[in-house]
């Protein structure tokens, strides 16, 4: 058995709030208890103990991304197992402990047969479930998804991705306006899944319908939908306005400016916000070419577009350059941005029970960040995926 490991004197988020020089005691997988102050004297278990001390830094819950393609060269949406797993990583090597994988447009048999796949992973706990951005989605905003492959969300058709995830469909992206849209939605949540309204070009009172109907979550809010307007509100302003829905953002400088990110958490509020990275291969390996499902991808300083049309393809954000940016531009308070990072994002999976916060019985999902905010260790059920190399 690991032996017992002691987290001295770090600024440690909790669900309350931020408590400096705190002490986590990490117990096999899970977190054992998490404590204010160092000053007690050690008790015969803690001189036992693997300890780190960790003033001087932030200690944060693991981090969970809802959206995610892929990354370390590898996709989520249509690679290996193998390569998925080292997508996985990647992506655990820059403080992501939990990840739903996301699959993007394409036929609906190469779906099925792919989701069999990552169910298999799921159930091994390797992910979280898998996410279906596409094929349900507008032609008129599709972003970097095959125009050619895209169709109106048949619940026939909803239903059967559904049965290949073999209970692991955590998430599906649909434009709800299109025929047969609403009535997918009511069959997505009969079956405890997501709906989430995104590459849509839904008007206000559409998408006030498929709040009603059940859905919950904005897909990458901003992107891939019509923008506000003041006489055509459009679906931003009914999604950030009603309280059943979590709005996912990608704060990477590039889909978002920082006014854009400040008015979205302004209006939701810091329970509703879910930071994704909606990462593809390059995400954690470099600029290049790539393929997003059937599409060319060029990727140069960072950004991500396709290769005919220059549409945004995604990012190569990881969700510690999403944390630092929160923090450092975006002027956030801590405990804010680790709500978008690991508490929402946990809560709407169902899975707050287990992740999300750095509570006594959760597992030992956690992130070492310095006073920079830049990322030095990373804990995932009690192992350092990532060991804090301190002075």
């Amino acid at each position: 058995m690991a032996p017992t490991k002691v987290l001295t004197g770090a600024r440690v988020v909790l669900p309350t709030g931020t408590v400096d020089d705190a002490r986590v005691t990490v117990e096999g997988t899970r977190i054992a208890a998490t404590e204010p102050g160092t000053s007690a004297s050690p008790s015969p278990a803690d001189r036992a103990a693997e300890t780190v001390d960790l003033r001087g830094h932030w200690v944060v819950p693991g981090f969970v991304d809802i959206h995610n393609h892929g990354g370390g060269g590898v996709s989520f949406a249509a690679g290996t197992a193998e390569d998925v797993l080292q997508g996985v990583r990647t992506h655990l090597h820059h403080g992501t402990t939990t990840v739903v994988a996301s699959a993007v447009t394409g036929d609906l048999d190469f779906l099925a047969r792919h989701a069999g796949m990552l169910a298999e992973l799921a159930q091994q706990g390797d992910i979280a479930g898998i996410h279906f951005e596409g094929p349900f989605i507008s032609p008129c905003r599709k972003g970097a998804h095959d125009e050619t492959l895209l169709r109106d969300p048949d619940p026939a058709e909803v239903r059967k991705l559904i049965d290949a995830a073999h209970g692991h469909a955590r998430m599906m992206t649909l434009a709800t306006e299109l025929p047969g849209g609403l009535d997918s939605v009511r069959l997505l949540v009969e079956h405890g899944v997501i709906a989430a309204v995104g590459h849509t070009d839904a008007t206000y009172e559409q998408t006030v319908a498929a709040v009603d109907a059940g859905a919950s979550v904005a897909t990458h809010l901003f992107n891939a939908m019509p923008p506000l307007g003041h006489r055509a509100p459009g679906p931003i302003a009914a999604l950030l306005e009603d309280e059943r829905v979590t709005v996912e953002l990608i704060n990477d400088g590039t889909h978002l400016h920082p006014a854009s990110l400040q008015f979205a958490f302004h209006h939701a509020g810091r329970d509703r916000v879910a930071f994704i990275t909606d990462a593809m291969d390059a995400a954690g390996f470099g600029d290049g070419r790539y393929m997003l499902g059937p599409l060319e991808v060029e990727v140069a300083d960072g950004v991500a577009r396709l290769v005919e049309g220059n549409s945004i393809a995604g990012s190569t954000l990881t969700l510690d350059r999403a944390f630092k940016r929160a923090v450092t531009v975006d002027g956030l308070p801590v405990e804010d941005v680790v709500a978008a990072v690991s508490a929402n994002p946990a809560r709407l999976l169902g899975l707050s029970d287990r992740i999300g916060s750095l509570e006594s019985g959760k597992d030992a999902d956690l992130v070492v960040l310095d006073d920079a905010f830049e990322l030095v260790g990373v804990m995932r059920k009690g192992e350092w995926a990532v060991t804090p190399q301190l002075a």
